[in-house]
């Protein structure tokens, strides 16, 4: 951070949703913003509101992310980068690989993430950065990681899918605290609120009605809300706002997660996993 305060703060799902209400809410707080999003006219449209900089990447291909991780890395510079929030996802439909040849789920939600957020690493650590991931109370409800089936050849469903994801964000945050916090990197997982977006228009999961039903006005929560969430954690100090590698529930530290999600074992079979998958050596750290 700067002399002034001023933070350098990468988000991406920034396009729609909760990250483009967090832009929103941080556009005139004088931090340097660069958005990144899926859709070339929806990020460039919220980037031009926000006064940010902006790139555009698709998550289900991996060099995309790679593509993004290198434009990022020449506008940042020499600077380091203050926060990275890994807030793009979704829930999507059948499962369809992706041309990396991953489900479609797992790489958006957690592999293009992982690997945007390693390659990123060094400038987060330049300045003692922090890593911000989206998770959701999905992980607990749909959840049960399988190292050996991370993809669910044998066991898919749009939510499990989705459960599995969410589960690996939390898992990835606390892998970066364990790795990195004495280097100065702080870490953490939260979820937002069930939030009324379309996130799962492209699903064929029972969540997908709920979104689009008149319920969704009883149930679900407003962008700006989920939106102020995430700001709260992009401009909160860790160890004061909130604890490097914890899981909260929006801004409430929680011990209502799914068993897994407290399994070092796993956490670090993880690690070694996706680093393996998007070709990363994996015993970097």
């Amino acid at each position: 951070m700067t002399a002034t305060g001023r933070r350098t703060i990468v988000l991406t799902g920034a396009s729609d949703g909760i990250g483009a209400a967090a832009a929103r809410q941080l556009a005139d707080t004088g931090h340097r913003l660069i958005l990144v999003g899926r859709s070339p006219e929806k990020t460039r449209a919220v980037a031009e509101e926000t006064g940010a900089e902006h790139h555009v990447a698709d998550f289900a291909r991996l060099d995309d992310v790679r593509s993004l991780a290198t434009r990022i890395d020449a506008a940042v510079g020499d600077d380091g980068i203050d926060v990275l929030a890994n807030n793009a996802g979704g829930i999507f439909g059948d499962r369809t690989p992706t041309v990396d040849g991953h489900e479609k789920t797992l790489q958006v939600n957690h592999l293009a993430p992982f690997l945007l957020t390693n390659l990123l690493l060094p400038h987060l650590l330049r300045v003692r950065g922090a890593v911000i991931n989206t998770s959701s109370v999905g992980h607990r409800l749909f959840g049960h990681l399988d190292l050996d089936d991370l993809d669910n050849h044998r066991r898919f469903s749009p939510n499990k899918a989705y459960g599995d994801a969410k589960l690996a964000n939390i898992l990835f945050a606390k892998s970066l605290h364990e790795r990195f916090h004495a280097r100065g990197l702080s870490a953490v997982a939260f979820h937002p609120g069930t939030v009324r977006t379309n996130f799962a228009a492209d699903s064929s999961s029972i969540m997908r009605l709920v979104y689009r039903s008149p319920l969704r006005h009883v149930l679900l929560i407003g962008t700006d809300r989920g939106g102020a969430t995430l700001r709260w954690f992009i401009e909160g100090t860790p160890g004061e706002t909130w604890t490097s590698g914890a899981y909260y529930d929006e801004r409430v530290l929680t011990t209502r997660v799914n068993p897994q999600a407290n399994d070092p074992v796993l956490a670090e079979a993880l690690w070694q996993r996706s680093a393996e998958l998007v070709g990363l050596p994996a015993a970097e750290d």
